[in-house]
């Protein structure tokens, strides 16, 4: 029976969620292993410049892996004839892969999975196998979304995030730092959970978001530090709509790092597994090092930009 009365809860939200008509899951991992399920992969073909939680999922779920090496951000230098049961994992780094390319990509190798976790606004090619992950854009413990044309047959039980939630709330009135470790144990948390739906808070949440603004913001604010740190930057870029992170492709880029840190810019080594797979003299070794993905998502404006090409060009300075 419903109840009725008593306290109010969180109001639910009525707007249009982005990806609406995407498979609504609880995280990008379990998005991959969605897929594999529905489609059957036997192998997946993976890029050497990726995180963990690609390979853990193949491992869990017994699908084999294979690495391939990278000709540039994004581009795949791989020749192989894909198998039947074969899958070729492209990532679309800081959004740098356009919907023109994935075409090519989809019609050059036929069976490819496209993940936009970091192009969370760029719309999914039609036919090809896309997922995104909410977490990276914005403020929930969990969700994920995944367009593909074959549906899982079996039910999926429900997420529930409300006790995970406790990290978001107190970063929304103390520092960061305060709640870094509860923030780090719930990316943990989903290492070995099985195949959910979203839960309904995030998915709530996800409905109560002014889009355009955010992604306006975004595209904003990585256009502003592209033009100010082009002339620096060893990557050539296009900028992005509702841009991730702003990739700086600089020299010496942990010892940056740490002085960035020292001055309150918290810049994450975001492919550290990158460095146990690698050699020193690989381009994904050198990239995962050397790129400082620079802030530039919604709770940010200008003169915060502002004050980033600041201290990357004085602290760059200092260096040469």
């Amino acid at each position: 029976m419903k109840e009725i009365g008593g306290y109010i809860e969180l109001d639910t939200f009525t707007g249009k969620m982005l990806h609406e008509e995407g498979t609504a899951l609880n995280c990008g991992r379990c998005a991959l292993e969605y897929l594999c399920e529905a489609k059957r992969v036997r192998k997946i073909y993976v890029p050497f410049f990726l995180c963990s939680s690609v390979v853990e999922s193949c491992i869990k779920i017994g699908v084999e892996y294979e690495y391939y090496h990278l000709s540039g951000m994004g581009e795949p230098a791989f020749d192989k004839t894909l198998l039947d049961d074969e899958w070729l994992y492209i990532v679309n780094y800081y959004g740098q892969i356009s919907n023109g390319m994935i075409d090519k990509l989809k019609r050059k190798y036929e069976r490819i999975i496209v993940d936009n976790a970091q192009s969370y606004f760029q719309e999914p090619v039609e036919g090809v196998d896309t997922l995104y992950t909410c977490r990276k854009f914005f403020g929930v413990s969990d969700g994920a979304i995944l367009f593909t044309d074959m549906p899982l047959k079996r039910e999926l039980q429900l997420d529930e995030s409300f006790e995970r939630m406790h990290f978001l709330l107190g970063r929304y009135e103390h520092p960061a730092s305060e709640f870094y470790r509860e923030y780090v144990s719930n990316n943990e948390f989903f290492a070995d959970q099985p195949i959910k739906k979203m839960s309904k808070l995030t998915w709530n949440i996800l409905h109560g978001l002014n889009y355009g603004r955010i992604e306006k913001t975004r595209t904003e604010n990585f256009q502003y530090l592209h033009s100010q740190l082009e002339g620096i930057n060893r990557l050539s870029l296009t900028v992005p709509e509702g841009a991730f992170m702003y990739p700086l492709y600089a020299e010496d880029g942990d010892t940056v790092r740490e002085q960035l840190r020292e001055r309150k810019i918290y810049i994450p080594t975001l492919w550290p597994d990158v460095f146990s797979v690698c050699d020193k003299t690989d381009l994904e070794y050198d990239m995962a090092e050397n790129i400082l993905p620079l802030p530039v998502d919604q709770r940010y404006c200008e003169d915060d930009m502002k004050y980033i090409v600041e201290v990357v060009k004085d602290v760059l300075s200092k260096r040469t």
